[in-house]
């Protein structure tokens, strides 16, 4: 029942700490949206309202599954589990499909400008390197 992995350097641990990090950041941001309250709500301006009311159900479970599931993998690649890259790629398609709707099916750049891709571009690189870490470390054997 022992496993046959190799001891990862250092590097390994402080990259799997910060997705981590990333990833719970992820879900505070989720948790955020989800229990807006009435009176941040009415802070926002009407095109901003109609974006967030108009959301469909479908792209919140897309935001859900990319951040709850790319926490898990991160808590995988903490335990050196090789089963966090799969969860990674699962993560990162619901991220896309979360950002698909939100850049190209709303009118969400006109209402915010041009930094309406600056968190969508850093989502996608940084999903698509958590995904090639964990493949690296399969084939360096650090995780089993």
């Amino acid at each position: 029942m022992s496993s046959s992995t190799v001891k990862p350097p250092v590097w390994f641990w402080v990259v799997s700490v910060l997705a981590l990090l990333w990833n719970l950041v992820g879900v505070a941001s989720y948790l955020m949206d989800a229990y807006i309250s009435i009176e941040q709500l009415e802070a926002m301006t009407q095109e901003m309202r109609e974006l967030y009311e108009g959301r469909p159900a479908w792209v919140t479970a897309c935001f859900a599954i990319a951040v709850f599931g790319g926490t898990l993998a991160s808590i995988a690649l903490v335990l050196r589990k090789k089963w966090a890259r799969p969860v990674f790629i699962i993560s990162l398609i619901a991220a896309i499909a979360q950002f698909v709707h939100w850049l190209f099916m709303t009118n969400s750049p006109d209402v915010y400008g041009a930094e309406v891709y600056v968190m969508p571009i850093l989502v996608v690189l940084f999903g698509a390197y958590e995904i090639f870490f964990a493949k690296q470390g399969i084939e360096k054997g650090w995780l089993s």
